[in-house]
């Protein structure tokens, strides 16, 4: 029998993209000159590290320390993800890290994608030194700059594709037109603002002439945003838009109005993801979103579909008709179903699950008593690779409540095809491993086990609604 010595070297790199764990991948770097060749690069090229992390901010220190000290190791750095960063110092530890942080960034010459997004962490002197990083095409920031960074700066990244900011200060809203007006290349753009005012129909309508070009759109937390403002985006536009969220915007939003000049100019035609995030009676002048939806999505080729409610309301539930109507139109693309904080009835689970025959992505929000039953109606689903069950918001008493344990969530998982992957509930992600096992006679059976989330980054599923 073939050893794993005996393959091809050439194969290994491929082998090695697999391993998802940095210290996994440490330790393979150690195995031999081969292994180091390999998987040194595979290991910093993502450095990231998030504030839930086990001593951040210390490990923040020890990244940055590491890239400043060794240019090899900095350049194969491509994304680079900053959630957490330590800011009580004295001044003379400040002008310390902060050379330090900067040296690491003129080191990191392959850098194509930044998130930096502490707020407060942010400094003049660091957005100088990541624009002047030759390919970086992606910037996602907290654009609270008072007192903290030049707004004006922004305006010297003009080669980005993709921009994120996360609750703008007004200096940084009022600049976002001339910022874009700069960035030719740019396709993607997402705002959330968490309830700000600052962020309105004009500055949309002053950026429009200039985002002909985007691709993608988000926009969070928005509540003086109306369909007014999002149109003057959407009639600008040359490409067609390939992604669109819209979630806790204006309660005068007129979704009708913007379902009839989306169909009859085709705006959405090529539209493959949308993310909506619906408000309740007392939110909303318009109670029709349920119905309009459909309407507004019929021409798009959706693949990807998100909806959520805004502040969770237990008694807010996604309407079967709503589903279906999705289904009927978008079921043979469908690779994503994701509902969030609205409850899903198992009626519907079983249509999206019959109908939606290239679903991959099943996210939703069920009752405990309704998990017995999920298992066979999971069956339908052939492609099925990744399932999440939220319970939901305020079900449960005093942060307590009945618990799917693992049993059972391996219970529905034997329903399921093999191409499941990744099973969650709430905040507990397990992966789905194949285990092999001796029958009788003799032959090998092999059957799934639950075993610990392995990615250190956060899973798709709690990344598809932000507010």
């Amino acid at each position: 029998m073939a050893q794993f010595l005996d393959l091809p070297l050439e194969i290994l790199p491929f082998i090695l993209q697999h391993i998802v764990r940095p210290s996994y991948l440490t330790q393979l770097s150690l195995v031999n000159s081969h292994f180091h060749e390999f998987a040194t690069p595979l290991l910093y090229r993502r450095a990231f590290v998030y504030a839930w992390h086990r001593e951040a901010k210390a490990k923040v220190l020890k990244l940055f320390g590491t890239l400043a000290a060794y240019p090899r190791l900095a350049r194969y750095v491509e994304q680079l993800a900053i959630r957490d960063f330590p800011r009580a110092l004295s001044p003379t530890e400040q002008d310390k890290i902060l050379d330090m942080c900067l040296q690491a960034i003129r080191n990191c010459t392959n850098l194509r994608s930044c998130t930096w997004t502490r707020d407060g962490s942010l400094s003049t002197e660091l957005l100088q030194a990541f624009c002047d990083v030759p390919h970086l095409s992606e910037l996602e920031i907290n654009g609270h700059s008072d007192r903290f960074y030049d707004h004006r700066i922004l305006c010297r990244f003009s080669h980005l594709q993709k921009i994120t900011l996360i609750m703008p200060s007004s200096s940084v809203v009022d600049i976002l037109p001339t910022w874009v007006s700069h960035c030719d290349r740019l396709q993607h753009l997402t705002l959330i603002c968490k309830s700000s005012h600052l962020l309105n129909d004009s500055i949309l309508e002053e950026m429009a002439p200039n985002l002909a070009q985007l691709r993608h759109l988000y926009l969070v937390g928005c509540p003086k945003v109306t369909s007014v403002g999002l149109w003057a985006v959407l009639s600008a536009n040359q490409d067609g838009l390939r992604g669109l969220g819209l979630e806790g915007l204006s309660p005068d939003f007129d979704i009708q109005r913007l379902s009839e000049i989306c169909r009859s100019s085709g705006a959405l035609r090529l539209l493959q993801s949308v993310t909506l995030a619906l408000g309740n009676t007392k939110q909303t002048r318009h109670k029709n979103w349920s119905s309009e939806i459909p309407r507004l999505l019929e021409s798009s080729p959706l693949e990807m579909f998100h909806v959520s409610s805004l502040g969770g309301e237990v008694g807010v539930d996604v309407s079967d008709d709503l589903c279906a109507a999705i289904i009927s139109d978008h079921g043979h693309r469908l690779k994503r179903f994701s509902v969030h904080r609205m409850r899903v009835s198992p009626a519907a689970v079983e249509d999206i699950c019959h109908r939606c025959v290239n679903l991959e992505q099943l996210f939703v929000t069920m009752e405990q008593d309704s998990l017995d039953n999920l298992g066979p109606i999971l069956s339908l689903a052939p492609k099925l690779k990744a399932l999440h069950i939220h319970r939901p918001v305020g079900m449960v008493i005093g942060g307590k409540g009945p618990v799917v344990t693992q049993e059972q969530a391996l219970r529905i998982v034997k329903y399921c095809t093999w191409d499941l992957e990744q099973i969650g509930f709430n905040t507990k992600v397990w992966q789905i491993e194949r285990v092999p096992q001796t029958q009788e006679d003799g032959g090998t059976n092999f059957v799934p086990r639950l075993g610990p989330y392995e990615s250190p980054e956060i899973p798709e599923q709690f990344l598809v609604v932000r507010t």
